[in-house]
Parts: C-alpha cells; sequence; structure tokens
C-alpha cells in the first residue's frame, strides 16, 4: 500500500517539477564573462584527468536500463539525472581560442548529433534525449534541422516544432544544445535562416543550455570571403539584437574545414565560434594540421559533426583514426558531436535499423560505430567528473 500511494504520489507532483525545470532558468546569462587572463591561452595542456581509450568494442558495457523500461516514457530519469552540464558550467563564453565556462575553465562537452530532421524525424523526441544522457553521458545535443530536400523550406512549422522538441528537452535534462541550420547552401537561403534564428533567439536566448550554428557545411564551390562571411554576418547580427550572449557557431568552405582560411578573417562579434567537421575514414593528419593552424591563429573549434567511418556515412569503422582524432579533440579542449542519433542502413548510424526510435538501446541493437561512439561519450564524461 505505502508503494502504491509513493507511486500516486510521484504522479501528482511530477508535472508541476517538469514544469517549473523547464521554466528554470538554467546557469546565470548575468555573470559576467570570464577575462582573457582566466582563459587558457594559445598552447594546448594535457587535462588534469586524461580521457581513457576505450578498450575496444567488444568490451562495451551493456546498457543500463532503469526499471521497467518496457513501455516507459522516460519521466522516471528526470530525477536521478536532474544534475547535469548547464548547472556545472553555466552560459558558454569564448576566450582565445578556447570555450569556456562562466568559472573561466576550458570546457569540452561530448554529445550526439542527431540526423536530418526530414528523415530521421522519429528520433526527435524527448525520451532520447534523456536516454543520451543517462546512459551515453551525452553533455550536448545537436538537431540539425534539415533546410533542402523536403526540409525546413518546404515545411518550416514542422520542421521548426521537431527542433523545439529537443531543444525542450535539453533543456529540461541540464544538456547544452546546439541548433544547426543544416544545409549546404545556406548563403542562398539567408532571409529564412534570418527569420527562423531570430524566433529561436526570443524563444531561448535567455537560456544558458543553447548554441546557434547557423551553416552546417558549405560545399566546395563556395568562398570564405564572397559566401560565408557575409551570409554568417547577416545572420550573427540578427541573433545578436536578441541574444547579445550565447555562442554562435560559424562554418567554414568545403564541408566545414577550411577553418584556417576563416581564421585569416574571422567574424568580428562576441562568442563566435567555428565548426570543424570530420569523418575517421576519410579525413586524417592534414586536416588536423588544417584545425592546428586555425587554433594557433586564436580561432575557438567545435566539432559539431564527426563520424568514425568514410565522409558519405559508408565503410568500415576507422578505430585508428578515430583515436588519433580523440586524442587531438582531448589535447586541446575541444567539445565534440557524433554523427548521428538514425537507424538508418549506413555505418554512421549509432543503432541498427529497426531500433526504437524511443531510446532504451541494447547493446545488440548499437551499430559498431554506436558502440564504440559510445565508450568514447562515457570515457569523456568519466574524465570531465574526476576533474
Amino acid at each position: 500500500m505505502e508503494t502504491k500511494f509513493s507511486r500516486l504520489l510521484l504522479t501528482l507532483c511530477l508535472p508541476f517539477f517538469v514544469a517549473s525545470c523547464a521554466t528554470w532558468k538554467p546557469g546565470s546569462k548575468d555573470a559576467p564573462a570570464p577575462t582573457e587572463s582566466r582563459a587558457a591561452d594559445i598552447k594546448p595542456s594535457a587535462p588534469a584527468a586524461p580521457v581513457p581509450a576505450p578498450s575496444g568494442i567488444a568490451n562495451v558495457p551493456a546498457a543500463v536500463l532503469p526499471p521497467a523500461a518496457a513501455g516507459t516514457t522516460g519521466s522516471e530519469i528526470d530525477f536521478a539525472t536532474s544534475y547535469g552540464s548547464v548547472k556545472r558550467h553555466g552560459l558558454l563564453y569564448t576566450a582565445g581560442n578556447r570555450i569556456v565556462g562562466e568559472h573561466g575553465m576550458p570546457v569540452s562537452l561530448a554529445g550526439n548529433s542527431f540526423y536530418w530532421s526530414q528523415w530521421q524525424g522519429a528520433f526527435y523526441n524527448a525520451d532520447v534525449v534523456k536516454w543520451l544522457k543517462l546512459d551515453w553521458k551525452a553533455a550536448v545535443i545537436r538537431v540539425a534541422m534539415g533546410i533542402e530536400g523536403g526540409g525546413y523550406l518546404e515545411h518550416p512549422q514542422e520542421e521548426q516544432a521537431r527542433v523545439c522538441v529537443l531543444v525542450d528537452a535539453a533543456i529540461a535534462a541540464d544538456m547544452y544544445v546546439v541548433i544547426d541550420w543544416h544545409d549546404h547552401h545556406a548563403h542562398l537561403h539567408a532571409a529564412q535562416a534570418v527569420a527562423f534564428f531570430q524566433e529561436m533567439a526570443r524563444r531561448y536566448g535567455q537560456y544558458s543550455n543553447v548554441m546557434y550554428e547557423i551553416y552546417n557545411e558549405p560545399v566546395q564551390n563556395t568562398t570564405w570571403h564572397d559566401d560565408v562571411k557575409p551570409y554568417a554576418e547577416k545572420v550573427v547580427a540578427a541573433i545578436r539584437a536578441i541574444d547579445p550572449d550565447n555562442i554562435i557557431i560559424v562554418g567554414s568552405p568545403n564541408w566545414s574545414q577550411d577553418v584556417d582560411v576563416a581564421a585569416d578573417d574571422p567574424i568580428r562579434a562576441k562568442n563566435i565560434a567555428y565548426s570543424l567537421h570530420f569523418y575517421a575514414g576519410t579525413h586524417k593528419q592534414w586536416l588536423r594540421d588544417k584545425a592546428l593552424k586555425a587554433l594557433q591563429k586564436g580561432l575557438p573549434l567545435f566539432v559539431t559533426e564527426w563520424g568514425t567511418c568514410n565522409a558519405d556515412g559508408k565503410g568500415d569503422v576507422d578505430e585508428v583514426s578515430t583515436r588519433e582524432w580523440m586524442d587531438f579533440l582531448q589535447q586541446w579542449g575541444i567539445s565534440h558531436c557524433n554523427w548521428s542519433v538514425s537507424d538508418k542502413d549506413e555505418t554512421a548510424s549509432i543503432v541498427k535499423p529497426g531500433s526504437s526510435s524511443r531510446g532504451y538501446w541494447v547493446e545488440s541493437e548499437l551499430t559498431p560505430s554506436g558502440r564504440l561512439a559510445r565508450e568514447w561519450m562515457r570515457s569523456w564524461a568519466a574524465a570531465a567528473d574526476a576533474r
């Protein structure tokens, strides 16, 4: 009888608790930005607790299922996981070539990128976000709102609604969230991007959780000077008129690989970071060399998309190259989001075709890429907790 009463009490109280979480502002945006003297300088430094390399895919622990996971909504895990990255670090800032928290120390987040929203929309739900936090120990998610190919340009209300579901879930889970304009030709859709990010800034600019990624991957035939930078300056100005603080992430030509080019002529605005994308099977030391040049010129980087395989999402999982990349990101304290939360039949997906779109995945549902990415994510979180 006592157990039934306790469950009844939890059921009655939970909606009020969740509502209060949704309206509470996690992290003060009124805190002063850390000064340059408190930020890490341009040289890399080894973190106090190095991120251990996963011992091997075969030894990845099975998923930790909450009680009565079958048919659950995910609300059972809220109380146990209410403390997260945003309460710990607050509003993020750029300081030199680093991203730092309100405490003035460098912050390196690990998390997941969702797939194009118009093609894997079933995964755009709060249960998946909660599971990524609980089981994968994700500190950040990236919401990849598709623009072309049946995405936002054709269905703006539907795609924006999907974005809001994930952003609201991340805020409730005390996670960071990157709102991504997932487009290869964003400079041709500047008016739509400005309108969208103005709405996002009005709705979410008060939350320390939120970052804006305004151009996913400019393609090869774009240039930084003529296409990407002028577009970025328009969108940055529109966001900053509403939200003066939250980090804005800017892409660069050649699928967000030309960060060294952007470093020669950066955006002159507050709290601007630059996305770097890599796929371990395709991108090797030459791309890290480009990234190093950008870092040495003072550019703060955020790997908003990376994969364990080839750049087309196919091929074998490249564990050796993935480890080399993770070592580089650890050395420079760079945050990263793994591509992708999807059950598409390709190597880069984290779960196999037909797996649940609500989370609670067991090990047999994870792909080899998903198992490796999960273990790196959990290692990243463990190292952060040890600091």
